[in-house]
């Protein structure tokens, strides 16, 4: 695999053999390019202020209890450097408040950290691709939050048949690899459908398209 096609992850996380383990998912056998990886939020700024844009992450694997500044609280400053970065919070928190205030920041996937590895390395291909991977438990949660704020549409959503499959497998809650495998399609082109669906409903993720799915019985 060409490197210009692998994934540029950074890890932020204090834990020191854990970062270590997410360090070593960042192969080009999970499509992923060598990680770079910070102990606290303020040298993870500091590079991210100073790097090319070329070099910037794509994708940023951040814990929320950090010493210093907590991640929730740097998810601006890492789209002020980085507006394309996509950024999924690894935590061992199931609070909704956090999830919420995570998600609402610009989050795109909230994992807990019993997470398996191999379910990490495809979440990152999953948001890179647009997608909004979350736990299980994380992802019931949101939906619930979600559904009680989500306002009914103005109009009614017409979706094409694949886009209701689609949608019918995210309330599943199937990951976007298992989505591409049940369409037979490529990841690439489950993310470009994913995208599409999620402008159509006027959501920006997945728990977000679940929710509104559930509230007006589109599946």
């Amino acid at each position: 695999m060409k490197t210009d096609n692998l994934i540029r992850v950074w890890i932020v996380e204090d834990h020191d053999i854990f970062r270590r383990s997410l360090l070593r998912l960042c192969t080009p056998a999970h499509g992923l390019a060598p990680g770079m990886a910070f102990a606290n939020a303020e040298t993870m700024l500091t590079v991210l202020r100073n790097h090319i844009k070329e070099e910037l992450p794509q994708v940023l694997l951040l814990d929320v209890g950090l010493p210093g500044r907590s991640g929730l609280d740097i998810i601006g400053d890492v789209h002020r450097h980085a507006p394309e970065c996509r950024i999924v919070i690894l935590t061992v928190f199931e609070d909704e408040a956090k999830i919420s205030q995570a998600i609402s920041a610009g989050a795109s996937g909230y994992l807990l950290k019993t997470t398996r590895a191999e379910t990490v390395a495809e979440a990152v291909l999953e948001a890179h691709q647009g997608g909004s991977p979350m736990s299980p438990k994380v992802a019931a949660s949101v939906v619930q939050m979600l559904a009680r704020l989500t306002k009914p549409a103005a109009a009614p959503v017409s979706l094409s048949k694949r886009e209701q499959e689609l949608l019918a497998l995210l309330v599943e809650g199937l990951t976007a690899k298992e989505i591409a495998d049940r369409l037979e399609v490529s990841i690439h082109t489950t993310g470009t459908h994913t995208r599409n669906l999620f402008s159509k409903l006027g959501v920006h993720s997945r728990a977000a398209a679940v929710a509104r799915a559930l509230r007006e019985r589109l599946v």
